[in-house]
């Protein structure tokens, strides 16, 4: 009789289990069909998102939510955070891909728990079920209502509505890999490549995976060129500002270039001298900025919108 009521007990955990990841990814779901008063991005297939990042000198420049562009009440790596840039500005969105002791792949930055949660210690060290205790913090470092989110439920949310660029932690990329096929994300998930040979992994297996290349010099760029990876591809990552033959180079090849203005532009507590640094950014030759005050970036950029270009049929409100 006791054998009996433990493999009843098994049976009805495992049921309950597969019950609560139902109703997880319906509630994400339900969102998709909510919020429709978001400005998005109307990219339907590969050939489209290609189109969308192809450098053309009628390009709208565009801004990156480092981390997803946290704020006061909205906590890096959220789904809420990402709606609520959304419902003000268009954008896209970097996360940080980390995987739990039991090799579930979630979303959050730092190796440690401590700094974006109200947890502490390594989060390799915490299963994803012991991980649901905890609460994301804000950039104040106020505990919000908000939880640790997965990959794949991050993914499935932003299809339809935005691109997702996946920068490198400690998940394998066989894994990553996986989930992007899984999912069928090619067409709304862009992968970071801090070197030639990680692009050729996911080239070789895939070749419909677009990559944010680390391309900070000629060399470099020639790397990527010697890959025989197409340009169309890839959209390179600066960091910062370079000579204008790198940009030149770059765009002749019809790459988009991004710099990464939160280390040294958006730390000047001058309001307007930010924004004269995101419209000089621009204008010295970069596409994209990524960015941690991402609505401000995006609203400084506005007048830099060209009046005719054949990348506004991918921007809905």
């Amino acid at each position: 009789m006791i054998l009996f009521n433990t493999i009843i007990m098994f049976k009805l955990n495992r049921k309950l289990n597969q019950l609560c990841i139902f109703l997880l990814l319906l509630s994400v779901k339900t969102s998709n069909a909510q919020n429709t008063n978001l400005n998005t991005f109307k990219i339907k297939n590969v050939s489209e998102l290609k189109e969308f990042f192809r450098y053309t000198p009628d390009r709208i420049p565009l801004v990156c939510g480092h981390r997803g562009g946290a704020e006061p009440g909205y906590p890096e790596n959220c789904i809420a955070t990402f709606e609520h840039t959304l419902s003000q500005v268009h954008a896209f969105f970097e996360l940080d891909p980390r995987l739990t002791k039991d090799s579930v792949v979630v979303v959050l930055h730092d190796a440690t728990l401590d700094r974006t949660t109200n947890g502490t210690g390594n989060l390799i060290d915490y299963t994803w079920e012991e991980l649901q205790k905890f609460r994301l913090k804000d950039p104040k470092g106020k505990v919000t209502d908000y939880r640790i989110q997965t990959l794949d439920e991050i993914i499935e949310w932003a299809k339809g509505k935005t691109v997702l660029m996946l920068d490198k932690k400690n998940v394998p990329l066989p894994m990553l890999l996986s989930i992007i096929n899984r999912h069928h994300a090619e067409s709304w998930v862009l992968v970071s490549s801090y070197k030639p040979e990680e692009a050729v992994f996911y080239h070789q297996h895939n070749k419909n995976i677009m990559f944010e290349a680390f391309i900070k010099t000629e060399e470099q760029l020639k790397a990527y060129e010697a890959t025989g990876i197409p340009w169309s591809n890839i959209v390179a990552y600066l960091s910062q500002p370079k000579k204008k033959a790198l940009y030149d180079a770059l765009h002749e090849r019809g790459v988009m270039c991004i710099i990464y203005t939160a280390p040294v532009y958006e730390k000047n507590k001058n309001e307007q001298l930010r924004i004269k640094s995101y419209q000089d950014i621009i204008n010295s030759g970069t596409d994209i900025i990524l960015a941690n005050k991402v609505v401000e970036a995006a609203n400084a950029l506005k007048p830099l919108i060209p009046v005719k270009s054949s990348k506004k049929k991918f921007f809905r409100k």
